[in-house]
């Protein structure tokens, strides 16, 4: 074999030997509805997590539509799937062929954006395709996970060091939290402080960033400009395990915010809680572990909660912010 032919296997064996196998977690049936405990001012208890319907193909990144429907993704459904659910429960496909989409959100402008993980990028979906971002001083995104956009129009997105399609590129040894500027539409990174990004959202006067973190949820002081400063633990998540490495199970995945600033995250505890100190204030149980909840609904005022391939919905006190999609 040529010295150089021999070099090019080499490489490539290593290439793929970094490339995670992981495929898609397994379709089961949901169990039987769980109960929310009683949290003054989010939910009464002996509420049930109802569940809607089960058995889709790995369920992500809901958000409320301008109707109140819900959306959210079916990540592993072909190239990935948009599937809408009105106020009656009545289940469609809303987009079809969105390069594995993972996180939503609206802008100003009503334009559906969505970040993209088998070509990693973040673009538009509807009512045109467009891509936004893909890659950062000429080198790509690695895997954008989820996002939330500014009244701006500005756009801050997770992007993480996950393998399952690629290798992470030269370049690139930390997770990141970027910023596309509204008006230019220049990518910034805002942040490499959070070590295992994930959901991200802002406060209800998008005063705070907040971002999950392994077993915490991460905040920052929003700048006029966009950027972040005063990275600080906001939250620390509850009854979770840790493997024999150390390693937190269950942690924060998406999160989302409800009018009075208290944020809740989709954990293998369930759905936590926290007050806009960063107080646990309860968790609510879902039968599956959740993966994203959203509030959606006419008035905003059911939780959705989404995760392994399930889709469950909580009669609510407390209201989600209106006027935006999360």
């Amino acid at each position: 074999m040529k010295k150089t032919a021999a070099l090019f296997l080499v490489t490539s064996l290593l290439a793929a030997a970094s490339v995670s196998t992981q495929g898609p977690p397994p379709i089961v049936k949901s169990p039987p509805n769980t109960i929310a405990p009683d949290i003054p001012g989010v939910v009464a208890g002996g509420t049930p997590v109802q569940l809607i319907r089960d058995l889709f193909q790995s369920t992500e990144g809901p958000i409320a539509m301008p109707d109140g429907s819900l959306l959210f993704t079916e990540q592993d459904a072909g190239d990935g799937r948009l599937v809408r659910i009105d106020k009656d429960g009545n289940v469609s496909t809303f987009l079809d062929n969105t390069n594995r989409t993972i996180g939503l959100a609206y802008d100003a402008q009503g334009r559906l954006i969505g970040t993209q993980s088998r070509i990693p990028r973040v673009g538009v979906l509807h009512p045109v395709r467009m891509t936004l971002a893909e890659e950062f001083e000429g080198v790509p995104l690695v895997f954008p996970n989820d996002l939330v956009v500014d009244r701006k129009g500005g756009i801050y997105f997770t992007d993480q060091l996950q393998t399952r399609f690629r290798p992470v590129p030269a370049g690139r040894t930390k997770p990141l939290v970027f910023y596309i500027r509204p008006g230019d539409g220049k990518l910034v990174k805002v942040s490499e402080e959070v070590a295992n990004p994930n959901g991200i959202t802002l406060s209800p006067d998008e005063k705070v960033l907040y971002a999950a973190n392994g077993g915490t949820i991460a905040a920052f002081d929003v700048q006029p400009d966009g950027t972040l400063r005063n990275f600080r633990t906001f939250a620390t998540l509850v009854g979770l395990t840790r493997n024999a490495q150390g390693q937190v199970q269950g942690g924060a995945d998406s999160i989302c915010i409800d009018a009075a600033g208290r944020v809740y995250a989709a954990t293998g505890a369930g759905v936590q809680v926290f007050g806009p100190e960063g107080k646990h204030l309860g968790t609510i149980p879902t039968p599956l572990p959740p993966q994203a909840p959203a509030f959606a609904g006419p008035d905003k005022k059911t939780l959705y909660v989404v995760g392994r391939g399930a889709v469950y919905k909580v009669a609510m006190v407390a209201q989600g912010v209106l006027g935006r999609a999360k």
